[in-house]
């Protein structure tokens, strides 16, 4: 199914704010309390709308360190991508994870405490790893753009 103009108008709406109850998104997209509801649900139901979740402070969390860190594999087996990505899923650091083209293999995207805990991370973890050759990591000084919502 494809979406029309009034679903767009919704999940750019709900990206803003996704505690928004049915009667407010009816107010913003000028259309009934139930409408809105109904859009919704439909939307979440064809997995539009992948879930919700709030977004936290890290440094208000004690997580004052944000790195990406680019991952070369030793091996380009199947086993190898296997056994590195089951490790990400383990990692509460590792908050992302892609598969890239170009020079690196993998992205990962890290939130920890502190320096020495990204230290243990690269230093006990990732290079340790029975797949991986190499290791480079970015830190990031400061975020100039928060994670914005898709343009739908």
């Amino acid at each position: 199914m494809s979406l029309d103009e009034s679903d767009r108008r919704l999940l750019a709406a709900l990206q803003t704010d996704s505690t928004l109850t049915a009667q407010a998104l009816g107010e913003r997209l000028n259309m009934s309390t139930s409408q809105a509801g109904r859009r919704r649900q439909r939307l979440e139901a064809e997995g539009y709308i992948a879930g919700y979740r709030a977004s936290l402070n890290p440094e208000k969390v004690g997580l004052g360190v944000q790195a990406f860190i680019q991952i070369v594999m030793a091996t380009h087996t199947e086993q190898n991508a296997r056994d590195f990505v089951r490790m990400t899923r383990t990692k509460a650091e590792i908050v992302g994870a892609w598969t890239l083209t170009g020079e690196a293999d993998y992205l990962l995207r890290v939130y920890c405490a502190d320096l020495a805990a990204l230290n243990m991370l690269v230093q006990q973890v990732l290079l340790p790893h029975p797949a991986v050759s190499r290791v480079q990591s970015q830190i990031v000084m400061e975020r100039v753009k928060p994670d914005a919502p898709l343009p739908v």
